[in-house]
C-alpha cells in the first residue's frame, strides 16, 4: 500500500529522462567554422578589407544587407558609402559575392552552423 517510494523514483525517471536534451550537452560547444577568404578576386585585392571593418560584417551583415534592400527596392538608392567614405554599388552579387564567391565556404559554413536559411539566396544566386 505504501507506493510513494515508487511514485518518487518514477517521477525522477521522467525528470530526468526530459531534462537530458538540456543538461546533456552542458558546457559541450562546437567550434566555430573557418571560413574561407582563398578566393580569386580576394587575393588579387591589394587592399583586403570588406566594405566595413570584420568586427562590423560579422555582427551586423544581415542588418545591412536588409537595409539595402529597403534602400535600393523602394528608394531607388543603389550606392553605400562606407565608415571609410568608399562607394559601393548596394549588391549581394555584384559586391559581396564579387570577393565572397565560395559561397559555401565562406555564407554556408556558418548559416549552417547557426542553422539560419537566410531569404537571401531565393532571389539571388539559387
Amino acid at each position: 500500500m505504501n507506493n510513494s517510494r515508487n511514485i518518487i523514483i518514477g517521477i525522477a525517471v521522467l525528470i530526468i529522462l526530459f531534462t537530458y536534451p538540456f543538461w546533456g550537452s552542458f558546457g559541450k560547444s562546437a567550434a566555430a567554422p573557418e571560413v574561407s577568404l582563398d578566393t580569386p578576386a580576394i587575393q588579387a585585392l591589394a587592399d583586403k578589407n570588406c566594405i566595413e571593418d570584420v568586427e562590423f560584417m560579422r555582427a551586423n551583415h544581415m542588418q545591412l544587407l536588409s537595409d539595402w534592400k529597403v534602400s535600393v527596392v523602394r528608394e531607388g538608392n543603389r550606392v553605400y558609402v562606407s565608415e571609410s567614405g568608399r562607394e559601393y554599388a548596394m549588391s549581394l552579387q555584384n559586391t559581396c559575392l564579387e570577393c565572397h564567391s565560395n559561397k559555401e565556404q565562406f555564407c554556408d559554413a556558418c548559416h549552417t552552423f547557426v542553422d539560419v536559411i537566410p531569404n537571401c539566396w531565393t532571389c539571388h544566386v539559387e
